[in-house]
């Protein structure tokens, strides 16, 4: 298992960006990558584990800091 991560910071952009970002990040990922999502948008709530499901991805971590949510998502 990888303990690499790629950073990806969307604070200050609405939905769909963090997502749409989170999206291409996974995509460049190799298989079992991690990405850490960085969003301040309330909807990544919903938006980033409903994406993560029909990506087939892991929610490994989510926490919010402050209203900064950061999502940690394994690539299959």
């Amino acid at each position: 298992m990888s303990s690499e991560e790629t950073l990806v910071d969307a604070r200050g952009h609405r939905c769909p960006v963090p997502t749409l970002r989170l999206r291409r990040a996974l995509e460049a990922a190799p298989a079992g990558g991690r990405v850490r999502l960085l969003a301040d948008d309330p909807l990544a709530r919903i938006d980033v584990p409903h994406f993560a499901a029909q990506a087939g991805a892991t929610v490994l971590e989510q926490a919010e800091t402050d209203g900064d949510l950061s999502f940690l998502v394994a690539k299959p």
